[in-house]
């Protein structure tokens, strides 16, 4: 079986500084429409407000049109806070690179406060901490920030009762606080501390991405400037890293603990193209201790992104903007994540891969019309544990979104629908090809199915998609998906985990699992999110075990 699908959306709220206006990592709104990574504001405005397009934020606030932004004049406070990075500051600045940014972004070191500079433009109880002059010029000076996580999740079944056939309650908490030292123009030192603590009822996966002391989550210098025509920097250390379609990867969000990487980043940014090349390995947080956190040497990632901004045009009277992308990234993976399933009920090979992706996405805004088409061939080898034959990999995924805004109808909702195929294997086959797409490294879960029980494999997933905005505090988004096999000889795929059913599950329909995301602003620093999820799930999965299963995620969270 084959076929193609995928969505997302944008929205609007208020003028004021939304801090992390529904910046939970449960709700993305941006993300809910477009395969991206968040989203980038145009700096173009449509009267006193930012023309948006797609994107794919977990977080609301990264979405420029949830923010009635001003025009930024000389001596006017900015309401959104992103780099120098001209039309890749389009799509709440995800086009840039950066991972979205609003008032806050994803990733804390991507927000710019410097116009903090001139005192008279304080208006909040925390700006004095946003630019701290360490010398009479403000030439070298350093911007603090904070945030303080709760969030509560409920599974009723989790992971379709083969996780636990009782109910589940687990309660995080997760502090961060960071200091972006800037040594003139062409340095800067950023570091950020986090902590994560866990409790609950009949709880589970309490490893070090939820319980950790505290330790270094970005610990890295930038040096930037102008570099052949164009603004680029080289990022030497532990870093988080957004740069890839959120799809593919995103920022870990539902753990305590996001995905962070150590190694060196090189980017540079020119008036209508940009390139970044990378090579990470991935941060080990399993260490019981403080300050104990490590590389993993056999998880890796590498490779290098383009992106080309089309020239922008007007379609149906409204300011548009298509970008262009082409990437290759490369993942070395070990442990459960690169596991395959074979024949027998419950059954794996153990073993390490490495995948060679290579893809294309083409995305933006057409007037009303929000798009993103991407295409991702995944090739490489699996080696499995001990001996045995590596086998190559041949696999692939197809994100699509399409939505329509209704720019003149209450609250400005977008209609859409969203449809994703990632190729399975067959778990028969001993030798030849493997036809598995994996994604290992944390996708966004507000992309494809924010209880996580789906993962990125041998999975079909089709349905509409809204979002809406009824009041300039209030965004919701609602995703209605159905879901199959892509091939009924491979089994089905949750996150970190290979499910039972084998031979013994018929049919190809998986479930419909319909989800609603409410996220509230309360102000601008304190935002109330909540996520539902459903498993309704097909005759089939029951026979074998499975069971329906309901989930909620509240989240709670503080920004300074």
């Amino acid at each position: 079986m084959s076929k193609v699908f995928r969505t997302r959306g944008v929205s609007r709220l208020p003028r004021m500084s939304v801090p992390g206006l529904l910046s939970v990592a449960g709700l993305s709104v941006a993300s809910s429409l477009c395969p991206v990574q968040g989203w980038a504001a145009d700096q173009q405005t449509t009267g006193n407000r930012v023309s948006s397009t797609l994107g794919s934020a977990p977080d609301i606030s990264a979405d420029p049109e949830l923010v009635k932004l001003q025009k930024n004049k000389p001596g006017q406070i900015p309401t959104v806070h992103q780099g120098p990075w001209g039309v890749f500051n389009a799509e709440a600045g995800v086009a840039a690179g950066f991972g979205p940014v609003a008032r806050y972004g994803q990733v804390r070191w991507a927000e710019d406060w410097s116009y903090l500079r001139n005192p008279s433009l304080r208006r909040d109880f925390f700006d004095p901490l946003k630019f701290v002059k360490l010398n009479d010029s403000g030439s070298i000076y350093v911007t603090f920030n904070g945030s303080e996580r709760l969030r509560n999740f409920f599974d009723q079944a989790p992971f379709f009762g083969y996780q636990s056939k009782k109910s589940s309650d687990r309660l995080l908490l997760r502090s961060q606080y960071g200091a972006d030292v800037h040594l003139g123009d062409h340095l800067r030192i950023y570091t950020d501390v986090i902590s994560g603590q866990a409790w609950g009822h009949n709880y589970f996966g309490y490893g070090g991405t939820q319980r950790t002391n505290m330790d270094f989550l970005n610990l890295f210098a930038e040096v930037k400037g102008k570099v052949l025509g164009g603004q680029g920097g080289i990022i030497v250390g532990r870093q988080q890293f957004l740069d890839v379609p959120n799809y593919m990867i995103f920022d870990r969000g539902n753990p305590n603990i996001p995905q962070s990487w150590e190694g060196v980043r090189a980017y540079n940014v020119w008036s209508r193209f940009r390139v970044d090349v990378f090579d990470f390995v991935s941060v080990d947080e399993s260490r019981s201790g403080a300050f104990k956190f490590r590389e993993s040497w056999g998880n890796r990632l590498w490779g290098a992104y383009g992106s080309y901004a089309l020239p922008s045009f007007k379609f149906l009277g409204k300011s548009s903007q298509i970008f262009a992308d082409l990437y290759y990234m490369g993942y070395l993976v070990n442990g459960s994540s690169a596991s395959i399933a074979n024949a027998k009920v419950g059954g794996t090979a153990a073993g390490t891969t490495h995948r060679d992706n290579v893809g294309v996405r083409f995305w933006g805004k057409a007037g009303p019309i929000e798009f993103s088409l991407g295409g991702t061939y995944q090739g490489g080898e699996f080696r499995p544990k001990g001996s045995g034959t590596t086998r190559p990999v041949e696999a692939f995924a197809l994100n699509n979104v399409i939505a329509w805004r209704f720019s003149k109808v209450y609250g400005t909702p977008s209609l859409g629908i969203q449809a994703d195929y990632y190729s399975g294997g067959n778990y028969n086959d001993k030798t030849g090809s493997i036809g598995t797409y994996i994604a290992p490294f944390g996708p966004s879960t507000s992309y494809l199915d924010s209880s996580t029980y789906l993962a990125p494999g041998n999975l079909i997933s089709v349905g509409p998609n809204l979002l809406w905005v009824p009041h300039s505090a209030v965004a919701i988004r609602a995703r209605l998906p159905l879901n199959w096999r892509a091939n009924t000889d491979d089994t089905v795929y949750g996150t970190n985990r290979i499910y039972p059913p084998r031979g013994n599950l018929q049919g190809g329909f998986i479930g419909f699992n319909p989800q609603l995301s409410v996220a509230l602003r309360i102000d601008q620093h304190l935002t109330f999110t909540n996520d539902f999820a459903h498993m309704f799930l097909s005759d089939g999965m029951r026979k074998v075990g499975a069971k329906d299963g309901f989930f909620w995620l509240s989240t709670l969270e503080y920004r300074f």
